[in-house]
């Protein structure tokens, strides 16, 4: 008989403006600051094994801002923060492409820009996620459309209401 794998459920955030404040093109860990309840809601999601993902578009890649190493240097960033206080993220997935980018290898349309899906659809197969039991967290339309689009509940976040109500109502055992 075949082996029954179960699917796992998952939060994707964006990242500026969900996680971290967003003060335009955040890419040094000088410039990072978490927004309020990050980190303790990322910590709960964690406690009660519901992956933690982040799907955030780049541009400024694309536009000759800052390079690639630098978005993995603010991750690995999070990642030391978020360990002090006990917390992680499971995977980062993020689009270095802008259509009206000045650096040529990234100057394209592409299928993980949001809002296309390509960033949530690549952490379902990749981690076997159950989309139907997961919900996507974001501050912008763009990223709305890329979570229904893989099949993913979506949440705007805004500042009057606290990101872990927000996530403590989609995953009502936190």
């Amino acid at each position: 008989m075949p082996e029954v794998v179960k699917l796992k459920r998952a939060a994707f955030f964006d990242r500026d403006g969900v996680l971290n404040v967003d003060t335009g093109y955040v890419w040094r860990a000088a410039d990072f600051v978490w927004r309020p309840t990050a980190i303790e809601t990322i910590k709960r999601l964690n406690a009660k094994g519901v992956l933690v993902f982040v799907v955030t578009n780049q541009s400024g890649v694309a536009r000759g801002l800052y390079g690639t190493d630098d978005v993995r240097r603010l991750h690995a960033h999070m990642q030391a923060e978020l360990a002090e206080a006990g917390a992680h993220i499971d995977d980062f997935r993020y689009c270095p492409h802008h259509p009206q980018g000045v650096v040529a290898a990234y100057r394209q349309e592409c299928a993980c820009r949001k809002p296309a899906s390509g960033m949530v659809l690549d952490l379902i197969r990749a981690w076997n996620v159950d989309p139907a039991a997961s919900a996507l967290f974001g501050d912008k339309e763009s990223d709305l459309e890329a979570g229904l689009g893989a099949g993913v509940t979506s949440h705007l976040v805004t500042d009057e209401r606290p990101l872990i109500d927000l996530v403590a109502a989609a995953f009502t055992e936190l």
